[in-house]
């Protein structure tokens, strides 16, 4: 593997960089709404599962004990 000297390293990073095409702000704003809705929606899908889990677990173990 040839070794590249930092000064070149650096160049050829900003180039690389350059090419790059950044999101917009309003880019960014509707994806990290999107993040938040979606992870809430996950966590309340998350707590009803678990709650639907435990109720029927406690019912059955009722049953039994």
């Amino acid at each position: 593997m040839a070794r590249t000297n930092p000064l070149t390293f650096l160049q050829q990073v900003r180039s690389e960089t350059a090419k790059v095409t950044w999101p917009s702000r309003r880019e960014v704003g509707v994806s990290t709404v999107m993040v938040l809705v979606l992870t809430s929606l996950t966590a309340v899908f998350f707590f009803l599962v678990d709650f639907l889990i435990r109720s029927g677990l406690g019912a059955v173990l009722d049953l039994v004990g």
